[in-house]
């Protein structure tokens, strides 16, 4: 971790962990001169930067590249520690598939068929996608399946869910509600409900990484904008919601800041360290 300089400003946090869609990305998936900047100014007082995001490391991999970031990601909501300096994953949780299975059959039969799709573990895992999944905008192409078998032939980080009727909000809830035993169910986005190794969320990854970089959860300040950010919030000792977050995040936040569009990490950032 990189220390203070003698006339650098002080900052209260030894950790700045930023989610990335929504967040510390723009819509064009871009970060701001202005945020830049900041984030450069409080590792300048002592504080390390880093990204914790829903996207496992395939999705993630070139947007760092792009960033120049070279520090440590939190990847797959949790699921995976990686080094983006040395292109290297540390650690990587995998979801139990025979769980997964039996939670799918339970949310099934209570609310009928899903569309799904899944992350495979790895450096290299694809996303494979399901008949009738509609895939978000992405950097990286999905690979369809249509025989329910090919979900299950390789380890898998997290399980996508669709519901052709319900919110995803309201989806999220029912899954939860029946199968929330077996796996971890979150909404990170819009369209995006994921099953998850039960347990997992990105406070149990962030605290892995804040332990590889000498930080506790005292020392950490957190953005985010989805449900996904509730448990790195409560892990964090300040969590910061942007202005276009989720109600729920929003509910839970010590403060609400400007949107990604409008500079919201830089605005707290630049607070502390004036």
């Amino acid at each position: 971790m990189s220390h203070p300089a003698p006339d650098a400003p002080s900052f209260p946090y030894k950790l700045v962990a930023t989610d990335l869609d929504g967040t510390l990305l723009r819509s064009d998936d871009t970060v701001s001169a202005r945020t830049r900047d900041a984030l450069t100014a409080a590792s300048a007082a002592g504080a390390a930067h880093i990204i914790v995001t829903g996207r496992a490391v395939p999705w993630t991999r070139h947007i760092l590249d792009d960033l120049g970031y070279e520090g440590l990601a939190v990847c797959g909501q949790g699921a995976q520690v990686y080094h983006a300096g040395e292109h290297r994953l540390l650690t990587s949780v995998t979801l139990d598939r025979q769980l997964a299975g039996l939670a799918l059959a339970k949310i099934e039969a209570e609310i009928g068929p899903l569309a799904l799709a899944a992350s495979r573990d790895g450096l290299d895992g694809e996303v494979i996608v399901g008949p009738g999944y509609a895939v978000q905008d992405g950097p990286l192409p999905a690979i369809p399946f249509t025989d329910v078998a090919e979900l299950w032939a390789a380890p898998l980080n997290k399980v996508y869910v669709q519901h052709p009727g319900l919110s995803d909000d309201a989806l999220a809830a029912v899954a939860r509600e029946v199968a929330g035993g077996l796996v971890g169910v979150t909404m990170a986005g819009e369209g995006i409900v994921e099953l998850l190794p039960l347990g997992l969320s990105k406070a149990t990854g962030l605290s892995l990484a804040a332990r590889r970089l000498g930080a506790k959860a005292a020392d950490t300040i957190a953005f985010g904008d989805m449900p996904n950010d509730i448990p790195m919030f409560g892990w964090s000792a300040h969590g910061v919601a942007m202005a276009n977050a989720h109600e729920e995040l929003k509910a839970v936040a010590d403060e609400v800041t400007d949107s990604n569009e409008d500079d919201g990490i830089a605005a707290v950032l630049e607070r502390f360290l004036n």
